[in-house]
């Protein structure tokens, strides 16, 4: 486990997660509530793909557990998929 992997690096490649559920309304919520974290800048919802995704970029580091236990709060899982890659060639 490193940095990277454990958490979401400030800056525009956020991180991917992915979520059980299937209902835009929850995934509405899973965003009000990620938007309470202190240090996060926006949520996006990609709803098009199952299972349904979201991308949460910050203005500073944040705990990957930290998304986690407040989208636990709401009885749903978020499971962290990946990063944007930092460069692009």
């Amino acid at each position: 486990m490193t940095v990277i992997t454990e958490n979401v690096i400030p800056g525009n490649h956020g991180r991917i997660f992915t979520t059980n559920t299937t209902s835009d309304s929850e995934m509405n919520a899973i965003k009000t509530e990620i938007e309470k974290i202190d240090g996060v800048k926006d949520v996006v919802l990609i709803t098009e793909v199952f299972p349904k995704e979201f991308i949460v970029h910050t203005i500073k580091l944040i705990k990957n557990d930290d998304i986690e236990k407040a989208v636990s709060a709401l009885g749903l899982k978020a499971i962290p998929k990946g990063i944007f890659p930092l460069f692009q060639l």
